[in-house]
């Protein structure tokens, strides 16, 4: 029992920074209807700043520094103007601009923008932990046979605190009552003479101090880490949607509770008894639960806000696969993958691989509107499950990789099912907690992934080696053109589905729901058959990258992996096969990758760089860049057809004249 009481106190040093950051989530909610995705992200950027300045003296601006000596007072200021000034630009920068865009470019948006922060936190900083200087008081408190330090106390307290703080606020104060109003209504906020824009401000200024305080005062006894920070807001997130985006305070102690909870399951799995294969990453699955039953129960009663209007989603164009266009591609990549070698070549295929995932997308988000962060806890699944049929089962290529697919789709069968009552925002947070519940659970958990990696067998075929590897050999030409060719062949049926009956049933669910159920469309069932078929070509990608590794570890298919993997689909044109090639160029550790981090050496600025194209995409580029082209050629079209219509007008009237 002592152990019991002493794990959930400790518990709520990370509950206050759950609810911290539950709590800036309800308080953005309220001002401008966003679920930011990146919360967790920001909030690490003043804790980082703080250890700076107490350790060097040194305040670090994104671009360049300045030096304000070491005192702590001097320190959480710092770190407070960094964590505001944060805040606001990404409030005028990305959201503000996004105020009336459709849910999938919010949520685009919102990944963008985490990837861009932390990868702005490890170039001014680094990725490794940090043990930072403890803030509040460290003193051993003895209780009964119990003894734990005196922060794990201030902490929920400081907690509570500022959400009495932020309640009284929207309770008690002009701007705060005209902030819940406008949340209600807009428009009527608007006429009675406050500025929607000025008090959404005011809701991400807060917020940022909210969790960035939180943050500084918790990074002493959780560790500072950019990478741990930035996923504590899938909690944050699960006790958000608990309190409906609205509730403070149901915010504030659920968080404090979940904390309590994740920490006694930690002591639970170090009993004897407990099952071994339970042993890592059960904590994590907690927030997807908690998710899921929240979305279940009151999905449909989540809180809206009204707006102006909102603006459609990109246009789905149907695909003809040309035979010429088609050879011609395939062609081009013969040439690529002859005229390169090592690495530039090892590149050249990763692109490929990237490129048959970012078709997965398309099927899902572009053409059914549903998003998807676990795309690549998905094909991570595929290819552990590639690795025991190769390795384990002995059994032959391709069937070995045609059954790990399969099972891909499966489990994409049962992540698409949430996707039966919910949508936009709310779906990408289901899946995002998959995403790091597979992580933690499963390709992280020796149980089922070795420590050493999981080893897969080289693919032959008719006593062909198709393997990547033979000898000093370490990329062959032979696996290249097996990738080259499952590449095009899911190309063509991506192209097929988009001009197909079934295709034209999906981007019907993706217009109207409600109009396509009224026409006769099994709108449940054109969801999870997109879920399916997406993890299926999903699962071919993670075989695939499977292949070219030789063994799987679990960075291969981390969550950040998902999120670049939308990012980069999403910036080519996720609404097209097409886009998939153009994305396949800037995914990671893709040729673009390879050739920029061999010549230039900018391989380190590859995340920020993505995350900043992203977020510039879903803001003026929605379409991507192979739909600016499309619309372009339409364009350009339509006014040679004017312009010939124009000239045999003229030409007409004055033969009649």
């Amino acid at each position: 029992m002592q152990e019991i009481v002493l794990f959930a106190i400790v518990g709520l040093g990370t509950g206050a920074m759950y609810a911290a950051l539950s709590v800036s989530l309800v308080v953005i909610y309220k001002g401008t209807a966003m679920v930011n995705l990146a919360q967790g992200a920001m909030s690490v950027y003043g804790a980082y700043v703080v250890d700076e300045v107490r350790k060097q003296g040194v305040f670090v601006l994104p671009i360049g520094s300045l030096t304000v000596g070491r005192g702590m007072a001097t320190a959480i200021v710092c770190g407070i103007v960094s964590a505001v000034l944060l805040a606001a630009v990404v409030h005028l920068a990305v959201f503000r601009p996004l105020r009336s865009a459709p849910p999938l470019a919010k949520v685009v948006a919102s990944v963008g923008l985490l990837i861009a922060v932390q990868a702005l936190v490890v170039l001014r900083f680094s990725s490794e932990s940090r043990v930072a200087a403890p803030v509040l008081p460290i003193d051993t408190i003895t209780w009964g046979s119990i003894r734990f330090s005196a922060d794990r106390l201030y902490l929920p307290g400081m907690a509570i605190a500022l959400a009495t703080l932020l309640w009284a606020y929207f309770r008690f104060t002009t701007f705060g009552v005209a902030t819940r109003a406008a949340s209600e209504n807009e428009t009527a906020a608007a006429i009675s003479g406050y500025s929607p824009n000025r008090l959404a401000l005011s809701t991400w200024i807060l917020s940022a101090v909210t969790c960035g305080l939180m943050a500084i005062l918790v990074a002493p006894s959780a560790g500072l880490s950019s990478a741990r920070f930035t996923l504590y807001i899938v909690p944050a997130l699960a006790v958000a949607l608990l309190a409906r985006f609205g509730s403070i305070w149901v915010a504030c102690f659920a968080g404090l509770a979940l904390g309590a909870l994740q920490s006694e399951m930690v002591y639970l799995t170090s009993r004897a008894w407990w099952p071994q294969w339970a042993a890592v990453g059960l904590a994590d699955v907690v927030p997807l639960v908690l998710i899921v039953a929240t979305l279940f129960v009151a999905g449909d009663k989540l809180p809206g806000r009204g707006h102006l209007r909102t603006d459609p989603l990109p246009a789905v164009t149907p695909v003809s696969n040309r035979p010429g266009v088609v050879l011609g591609s395939i062609l081009v990549g013969v040439v690529a993958l002859v005229a390169t070698s090592g690495a530039y070549r090892f590149g050249v295929i990763t692109s490929m691989i990237a490129a048959i995932i970012a078709l997965s997308l398309v099927v899902l988000t572009g053409i059914v509107g549903q998003v998807s962060l676990a795309q690549a806890a998905i094909a991570g699944a595929a290819g552990f499950t590639l690795s025991k049929l190769s390795s384990d089962l002995h059994i032959p290529f391709p069937l070995d990789l045609l059954g790990s697919a399969t099972v891909a789709g499966l489990i994409g069968v049962v992540v698409g099912l949430p996707a039966l009552r919910i949508r936009g925002a709310q779906l990408a947070v289901v899946t995002l907690a998959g995403a790091v519940a597979t992580e933690q659970l499963l390709f992280r958990n020796p149980f089922f992934a070795a420590e050493s990696g999981n080893p897969i067998r080289s693919p032959s075929l008719f006593g062909i080696d198709l393997g990547v590897r033979s000898g000093s050999e370490l990329t062959r030409l032979q696996f290249g053109l097996l990738v080259l060719v499952v590449l095009a062949l899911v190309m063509v049926a991506v192209g097929n589905l988009s001009r197909s009956a079934t295709g034209r049933t999906l981007v019907a669910v993706r217009s109207n729901e409600r109009a396509a159920a009224g026409s006769g469309v099994n709108v449940a069932g054109a969801k999870l058959v997109a879920f399916g078929m997406s993890s299926f070509v999903a699962g071919i990608g993670g075989c695939l990258l499977g292949y070219s590794r030789g063994q799987l570890s679990a960075d291969s298919f981390g969550v950040f992996a998902g999120m670049s993997m939308l990012a980069v689909a999403y910036l080519g044109g996720i609404t097209g096969p097409s886009g998939a090639l153009i994305a396949a160029l800037f995914a990671p550790l893709g040729f673009t990758y390879v050739l920029l981090d061999r010549s230039l050496h900018l391989g380190k600025y590859y995340q920020l760089a993505s995350g900043v194209a992203l977020v510039a995409s879903a803001i003026a580029n929605p379409v991507g860049i192979a739909g600016q082209a499309r619309r372009t050629r339409l364009e350009r079209s339509a006014r040679r057809q004017l312009r010939t219509a124009a000239v045999t007008a003229s030409a007409g009237g004055t033969t009649t004249s």
